[in-house]
């Protein structure tokens, strides 16, 4: 079988920063509160009439032209979100149309935080099994369309950022090793949106009762969150003959830094080999590891031949993993 590589990165933040100084006026916390709970120090946040389509559309410009590709040449478009731009059309047929991708197929993948990884999945199937030659994936959110700001356990986390990667057909032994994916329903109370969809549509009771805003319970996805990270990890690793000790980089979803670290720990990767930038971006959702891959190649932490390790989990539950040669 082809196997998919990665020929292009992209990452795009909004230019507006928000600091834990600033959010200390605007709820209850203190940035000494929130950098020891979480690791965040700072978050991008869209500007008015700035929308996810906009972001990725950056991020995807961005991947093309590093990959050395025209929009023409875009087979397939695939973008992971939680905050699309409307109900419908989707944000990857918003996209396909900006940026001049001809006819190419294009679809959203609703996983939540994983949509990095469930995004990067399935464009490569694609390229694995011969259907297409250039497909666009992308990660891309604006998470603080969804987040309340009274609400402290939320408001501290959530950012707004798109990431994308252009995959072609590998002529050597680089590329996408193996992916994994799971899910688990019965969380979904412990991280969700309440209305906006069919279950609850949009009244003026559902606005009054903040309802269209994210609603977590961190604690609880705290644990179950560590416990998908080694799982997955564990089983990716074991089915490609690996260790630990033979990973290069591990680049997780940017979630909370008590989360990562906790789950390194488990794992057995120390914190050298994980790279980290929940300090300066929060979480991102389904952008989150895109942009920290590209972040990490950019820095010259990714060399050819490198073995990367690539994980995220996110509301539903859903979570998984992808094996990356360089």
């Amino acid at each position: 079988m082809i196997r998919a590589k990665i020929v292009g990165l992209g990452a795009y933040a909004p230019k507006r920063v928000l600091t834990n100084k600033a959010l200390e006026k605007m709820v209850e916390t203190s940035d000494q509160w929130i950098v020891r709970r979480t690791g965040v120090r700072e978050r991008r946040i869209a500007e008015e009439g700035e929308a996810t389509s906009d972001l990725a559309i950056r991020a995807a410009q961005q991947a093309l032209e590093r990959a050395g590709a025209e929009p023409r040449e875009v087979d397939f478009i695939i973008v992971g979100t939680t905050t699309g731009d409307m109900a419908f059309p989707t944000t990857a047929n918003l996209v396909q149309h900006r940026l001049g991708c001809r006819t190419a197929g294009s679809a959203d993948v609703y996983a939540a935080c994983t949509g990095s990884i469930y995004s990067l999945s399935i464009g490569a199937q694609y390229v694995q099994t011969g259907k297409y030659r250039t497909v666009l994936a992308i990660g891309a959110e604006t998470l603080s369309r969804i987040t309340d700001f009274t609400d402290r356990g939320t408001c501290i986390l959530l950012a707004d950022a798109a990431g994308a990667a252009v995959l072609r057909p590998s002529d050597d032994t680089a590329g996408i090793l193996d992916t994994d994916l799971y899910s688990d329903g019965q969380y979904w109370e412990l991280l969700y949106q309440p209305a906006g969809g069919s279950r609850n549509p949009a009244t003026h009771e559902t606005v009054d009762k903040r309802m269209h805003y994210a609603k977590m319970k961190g604690n609880e996805v705290f644990k179950v969150a560590v416990r998908m990270f080694v799982e997955c990890v564990g089983r990716i690793l074991e089915r490609n003959g690996l260790k630990a000790d033979d990973i290069n980089l591990f680049i997780p979803h940017q979630a909370n830094l008590r989360i990562i670290e906790a789950a390194a720990k488990r794992v057995g990767l120390p914190m050298e080999r994980v790279f980290v930038n929940v300090d300066r971006y929060g979480n991102t959702g389904a952008a989150s590891v895109y942009v920290a891959l590209e972040e990490a190649w950019s820095m010259g932490r990714v060399k050819p031949g490198d073995l990367l390790l690539l994980a995220a989990f996110g509301g539903g539950f859903t979570w998984g993993a992808a094996l990356i040669r360089w």
